[in-house]
């Protein structure tokens, strides 16, 4: 009898601890930090600092990272979104929308971004995709172009849906392609607008959720996000010294406190390094038959990176000894890396600063006549 009780008494044990450890894998940690994250600098996209950043997790509102993204580049910002009836009356944060309402793109993007409307998530999807789910499919061949591995969005808001979720690697690559959106870019940097509101005397106010903004010196975006089964997320983004970091915390209860603490880090440890500037002269390469000897190339953008505070990278050309006449002025004809500790951070093309046409029997006579009087009195 006893040891029938005592196996009864351990597999209750076992069983409330199985439990108990299940549970606390879905919480958000006791001590505050975050259940994945990661650091990146946004022109090159090198990951800085990362945990657990493979991870596929739910990520609240910050889907609407990718909600913005997908109108802007399938939109117009001047065009009508009306509210249909699937907008209308979505839980969750809104701006309020009444059924029927009529707004330009653009005001629904600083609804969408700034106070999280869900109600703008849906009519915008609407209008892009002509559904939630068109809107969604498109959404996800977005993610699939970006090379994000574990990403599904079956909403375009982030309110808990089956089978939609991210990981903390691809959200950040998601944000480094918004970033570079001006349009984004200066919604998600806004601390406070206003948009029309229909039927009103006045003004939507709208205040973006995104504390960074008036709290950390240098922020510039972009979202947070919160769901109980999501935790909070939060998206970040900040710029010092020509360096510009990323980051992504899901599942984290001090939100904005680990977002500092990694920029912190990323700014007291990294710095921004700039071998090459856009048109700056490379090199002079002969040129084989052409009417001049030698060209010049020029770097088509600029070679810079972030490294260590005590590194150097190295710089990479990859280029021809001479070139065969007949090409245009622009023509890539060779590339130029920046490299630290073996890895490649940037790859830049390399083109010609001027055309140099094929040298011709016509264009060898006419030299030849300008050139005469030269000739005869030496």
């Amino acid at each position: 009898m006893m040891k029938t009780f005592f196996k009864i008494l351990v597999f209750a044990l076992s069983f409330a601890l199985l439990f108990l450890y299940n549970g606390s894998a879905a919480a958000e940690s006791a001590d505050g930090s975050p259940r994945s994250s990661i650091l990146i600098e946004a022109k090159t996209g090198r990951v800085l600092y990362e945990q657990n950043a493979h991870e596929p997790l739910p990520m609240a509102s910050t889907t609407k990272i990718m909600t913005a993204l997908v109108a802007l580049e399938n939109g117009n910002v001047h065009d009508l979104v009306t509210a249909g009836k699937n907008a209308f009356g979505v839980p969750g944060t809104s701006i309020y929308l009444s059924l029927g309402e009529q707004l330009p793109l653009l005001d629904m993007l600083y609804g969408l971004m700034l106070a999280s409307g869900n109600d703008a998530a849906v009519a915008i999807a609407e209008h892009i995709g002509g559904s939630v789910d068109g809107f969604c499919k498109m959404m996800n061949d977005r993610a699939a172009v970006l090379g994000c591995e574990d990403t599904v969005f079956a909403t375009p808001h982030g309110l808990p849906a089956e089978n939609h979720h991210t990981t903390a690697r691809d959200l950040a690559l998601i944000a480094r392609e918004a970033m570079q959106n001006p349009t984004f870019r200066e919604i998600v940097s806004t601390q406070r607008a206003s948009i029309p509101w229909a039927e009103h005397d006045y003004d939507r106010i709208l205040n973006n959720k995104n504390k960074l903004l008036s709290e950390y010196p240098g922020a510039i975006g972009v979202k947070t996000g919160y769901t109980k089964a999501a935790g909070r997320c939060l998206v970040f983004a900040a710029e010092r010294d020509g360096l510009e970091l990323i980051g992504v915390v899901l599942n984290c209860p001090d939100w904005f406190q680990e977002a500092e603490a990694l920029l912190d880090r990323g700014f007291e440890n990294w710095k921004m390094v700039s071998l090459l500037s856009a048109g700056e002269t490379v090199r002079t390469i002969p040129v084989k038959n052409g009417v001049t000897a030698a060209v010049r190339v020029i770097a088509s953008g600029d070679v810079s990176g972030p490294v260590g505070l005590d590194a150097w990278p190295d710089l990479v050309l990859e280029l021809p000894d001479s070139l065969d006449a007949g090409f245009p002025q622009g023509q890539t004809v060779g590339t130029a890396k920046l490299m630290d500790a073996g890895q490649t951070l940037i790859t830049v093309p390399l083109v010609t600063a001027e055309a140099v046409p094929e040298r011709s029997f016509r264009y060898g006579w006419h030299r030849l006549l300008r050139e005469w009087p030269l000739a005869a009195g030496e």
